[in-house]
């Protein structure tokens, strides 16, 4: 029987993936397999990725565009479908992080983190689906988080934005899966990365950290890359409408 989890023969975009979880699960898809096309809106970072994972022996292409700006997604993804060919994968992975308290936090500041982790996410999904409904197939990953479900100090706009985005997932599977799309979410924990950084070298915030978590420790972004492929694959055609998360255990446990 042909391998459920092959990707090869697909196309993956992959938003916000020159650097950190996005680029990991650029790593991910490829080594599956999959045709990968980068985005981000730094070109001198993109073209990095690119020949960093070029090297490896990997199939990539790149896709500058700001997601966040409407008229912009829409004239980039019908360049992708025209230029490139059908985007089999959209993994919907930018995203941002703003920090202060609730009472403090700025109103424009809560528009830029909406803008970024929830509109970007209608946007590119509707664009993309729109080309993915003609041909009755499809796969949308949204990256939630384990702030889809859980909430912490100083980051509430933060939560809110991906505890919207978990519905958000939930409502396109509802509305696309009749066409043949699966849409899923992947939730990931505290991973290190460049922008975790400072919590990671935080050692009060990562003694609370493996104190909570029941593996005990942060996650790599490779741990995301084996969940990434199923939700892309074949492997989960009948996996719609469901938030998958990796995250050590955090979610599961007071």
């Amino acid at each position: 029987m042909p391998n459920p989890f092959s990707l090869e023969g697909r196309t993956a975009l992959i938003t916000g993936s020159s650097q950190g979880i996005g680029f990991s699960l650029a790593r991910g898809l490829a080594a599956a397999g999959a045709a990968v096309i980068l985005n981000g809106r730094d070109t001198t970072k993109l073209e990095a990725a690119k020949a960093t994972l070029e090297a490896e022996g990997h199939r990539i292409k790149t896709a500058a565009f700001d997601v966040t700006h409407g008229p912009a997604v829409r004239e980039a993804i019908d360049r992708i479908e025209r230029e490139i060919g059908p985007i089999d994968i959209l993994v919907n992975n930018a995203g941002i992080q703003r920090r202060a308290p609730l009472q403090d936090f700025a109103q424009e500041t809560w528009a830029e983190l909406m803008r970024t982790n929830l509109d970007s996410v209608f946007l590119v999904g509707q664009a993309v689906a729109r080309h993915m409904i003609q041909r009755g197939r499809g796969k949308i990953i949204n990256v939630c988080s384990v702030q889809s479900e859980l909430a912490r100090p100083g980051i509430a706009p933060y939560a809110a934005s991906k505890g919207a985005l978990k519905m958000l997932t939930k409502g396109m599977c509802t509305d696309w899966a009749p066409f043949g799309l699966q849409v899923n979410g992947l939730a990931p924990g505290y991973f290190e990365t460049e922008l975790t950084k400072p919590l990671v070298e935080d050692e009060t915030f990562t003694a609370w950290l493996k104190g909570r978590t029941p593996a005990r420790r942060w996650g790599t972004v490779e741990e995301l890359n084996g969940a990434a492929v199923f939700l892309a694959s074949a492997a989960s055609d009948f996996v719609n409408g469901h938030i998958l998360y990796v995250d050590g255990g955090i979610t599961s446990c007071l």
